[in-house]
């Protein structure tokens, strides 16, 4: 923070003028924590909707008519973001802890699949990998994929129906399942 507050002597403008004034830190902080958002994570919260209006200003995109607004609106899709991010870890965990209670193979045979997984992968072309591991390893639904490729939803299940396909293929030419 210490380069947006730098500031000329004797009242100068500057160029590195923090774009948000004190009253609009502490909207954006009042939202995000009635948003859900802990203590901790309220200044990284600040420094992501400062980065959004530089970054707008960046574009070249005009200015918000009312940034305060702006910024508060921009608090809170943050703060949704974060619960989702925080459910998505929550399911992740309960998936992993659910599996370590299931029978595992021996940590060799994990290993041997793990790598065979690896190189599967490796060998999709970019799109089927792309939608399998936000699919299956960020555990994103397909209509949460679409939106954030710009793709229909169709195109994102033909995309896992045939990189599943060929994945389970390839598994089972490595003899691994």
């Amino acid at each position: 923070m210490g380069v947006l507050r730098r500031r000329t002597r004797r009242g100068q403008g500057d160029v590195h003028d923090d774009p948000l004034d004190a009253a609009q830190e502490r909207r954006v902080r009042a939202v995000l924590a009635l948003g859900g958002v802990p203590q901790a994570d309220l200044p990284d919260g600040v420094q992501q909707v400062r980065l959004r209006l530089l970054e707008r200003a960046a574009r070249g995109a005009e200015a918000p008519r009312d940034v305060s607004a702006w910024a508060a609106v921009v608090a809170s899709n943050l703060a949704m973001d974060w619960h989702r991010a925080k459910r998505r870890q929550e399911r992740l965990g309960e998936r992993l802890a659910a599996l370590r209670q299931s029978e595992h193979p021996s940590g060799e045979d994990t290993s041997l699949l793990s790598l065979a997984v690896a190189r599967g992968l490796d060998e999709l072309p970019d799109a089927q990998r792309q939608v399998l591991v936000l699919r299956f390893y960020a555990d994103l639904p397909v209509r949460g994929i679409a939106e954030e490729l710009g793709v229909p939803e169709g195109t994102v299940k033909s995309r896992l129906h045939t990189a599943v396909r060929a994945l389970r293929a390839r598994l089972h030419e490595d003899e691994v399942v």
